[in-house]
């Protein structure tokens, strides 16, 4: 609406006074927020208002819920505070565009309206904590603007009532302010522990590490993840029927080379020439008895048992059935589920000065109210890319009590030595400095 409803002066002063009504029935400042953007529309017919409170807009004409990234609340905010630099904000009055940056006022056009009437609120003591931005196309006649004044009396009033403390920005003096920096300087020099977050896993500690025999193709597992597993019990078996086939073409081929050195071996006692060829054919048995052996040898490894007793370590059997792998491989790990350790991940950004035996502490993912205590046992000096393409050390720490179960993950905090709150906080952004300028 962008003009007011006429009427005699009857009709006004009712409306008036409904509006006086509305505001003190309010109760909460949600509620009165929400009243004072949108009720008096229909008596002063703006387009839209805004409410400001410590130059933060509260509420909007026609919206729930305030977006503060919204363009029209960035505008109003950004010109509130440049008008109230100005001092132009301390009484009711039409806003003026002079003195306004380019910017703000190249928004005034695109965003609201020509004709601005602002309408502060004012604490106990006189000092201006808030105000009403209203906006509309027609000019503010001067019996509005009285209208308006006396509006905004009422409107602090209730506004008090609800929040009777100010805003913190307006409730701090200068001194105030000082002491306060005063005393967040001299902390900057309190010492505290550095410390830095990190990834980690509970890895196992002398685990056998179960990796592939030969290149082939893995047509079977036989356990699961965590599963106990004996010395001697089949873990997985790969496809074997091109070992088999080798095996029986080498089996065949030994007999073949043995039944000609039998005979070369008769013949020889009449024949000289099949005598010359009977330290030929001998090692020919033995290069096809080798032969036989390596491919027996091949067949057995189709099968990989445990050597040890523990439990078999590994991320899901789906993931390698049907998959074909090469000689070296790790498949998983056979370890003792009494027996893990801390494997931390620590990035390069994040690296401080670290000793064998700093504290680290470990929150599980699954459990992140427990605290598991470790001492720091080494650190690499080489940083190696991890799974997620980052740069880390490694870093191995011991449990001081029992650990918790092999594979599980969280967050590690490792404390490194005392060092002022101010290197502390500024420790990154230091080094960035460093590493962009130099110094």
């Amino acid at each position: 609406m962008n003009a007011p409803i006429s009427g005699g002066a009857e009709q006004v002063f009712a409306r008036f006074l409904d509006l006086e009504r509305l505001t003190r029935a309010a109760r909460t400042s949600a509620q009165l927020a929400y009243s004072l953007v949108n009720d008096g529309q229909a008596l002063f017919g703006f387009r839209h208002a805004a409410l400001l409170i410590a130059g933060k807009v509260q509420a909007v004409t026609g919206v729930s819920a305030v977006d503060p990234n919204a363009p029209f609340v960035a505008f109003v905010e950004q010109a509130v505070a440049q008008l109230f630099k100005l001092g132009v904000l301390k009484q009711a009055r039409v806003i003026p565009h002079d003195g306004l940056s380019a910017s703000i006022q190249a928004d005034w056009q695109s965003l609201s309206t020509a004709q601005v009437f602002w309408l502060p609120l004012v604490d106990h003591q006189g000092e201006v904590f808030g105000g009403l931005w209203l906006a509309r196309d027609t000019p503010w006649n001067p019996s509005e603007q009285v209208l308006l004044s006396q509006l905004g009396d009422t409107y602090s009033h209730a506004w008090l009532a609800l929040q009777p403390r100010k805003p913190w920005r307006l409730r701090w003096t200068r001194k105030r302010q000082v002491a306060l920096v005063a005393l967040a300087l001299l902390a900057l020099f309190i010492p505290v522990r550095q410390s830095v977050l990190a990834p980690a896993e509970v890895v196992p500690l002398g685990g056998r590490v179960v990796a592939a025999p030969l290149d082939g193709v893995i047509s079977q597992f036989l356990v699961k993840p965590n599963q106990t597993v004996k010395t001697g019990d089949v873990l997985l078996r790969f496809e074997n029927t091109t070992l088999k086939a080798q095996a029986d073409v080498s089996e065949r081929a030994l007999g073949v080379a043995e039944a000609e050195l039998k005979a070369n071996s008769q013949r020889s006692f009449a024949d000289a020439e099949s005598s010359s060829k009977i330290d030929l054919l001998a090692a020919r048995v033995e290069q096809k008895r080798a032969e036989r052996d390596y491919a027996r040898e091949l067949l057995k490894r189709s099968e990989v048992r445990a050597e040890r007793d523990g439990i078999a370590v590994f991320a899901d059997a789906e993931r390698w059935t049907g998959k074909p792998v090469q000689t070296g491989e790790r498949l998983m790990e056979i370890a003792d589920p009494n027996q893990a350790e801390l494997r931390i991940e620590l990035a390069v950004g994040d690296a401080i000065a670290l000793e064998p035996g700093a504290e680290v502490s470990l929150f599980l993912d699954s459990d992140p109210l427990q605290r598991h205590l470790a001492k720091l046992e080494r650190s690499a000096y080489e940083a190696q890319p991890t799974a997620g393409g980052q740069l880390a050390y490694r870093l191995d720490a011991n449990f001081d009590a029992a650990p918790p179960r092999i594979g599980l993950r969280g967050t590690a905090k490792i404390f490194g030595d005392r060092a002022p709150l101010a290197l502390y906080l500024l420790r990154r952004p230091l080094a960035g400095l460093r590493q962009s300028v130099g110094l």
